[in-house]
């Protein structure tokens, strides 16, 4: 029981440096929350860019190509979906790199 009790006591030693190592990487780089207002812009801007991009081809389209249903909601919707998907990818692709991190 002392074994486990010491191995316990080793791994919540070892998270903790993990922890503080990872709170003065931060520091260096700057603030967590700055980060996260960053990681939040990238978030907003991946899902923005396809989404006013879908629209602006399909008031082109729309104008150029009548037809009975509307390319600028259909392309909307395409945009919304592209984007959330990139960025969907990007925070997972940047989690697991901090999970690599922390290892």
């Amino acid at each position: 029981m002392d074994k486990k009790k010491r191995t316990a006591e080793e791994e919540l030693l070892e998270k903790i440096k993990k922890d503080s190592a990872k709170k003065m990487k931060a520091r260096e780089e700057g603030s967590e929350i700055m980060f996260g207002l960053g990681l939040f812009g990238i978030v907003g801007w991946s899902i923005a860019i396809p989404t006013v991009l879908g629209i602006a081809l399909g008031v082109f389209l729309d104008k150029r190509f009548p037809q009975s249903f509307s390319w600028t909601i259909t392309l909307l919707f395409a945009g919304v979906i592209l984007g959330s998907y990139n960025a969907w990818r990007w925070v997972r692709e940047k989690s697991e790199e901090e999970e690599e991190d922390e290892e």
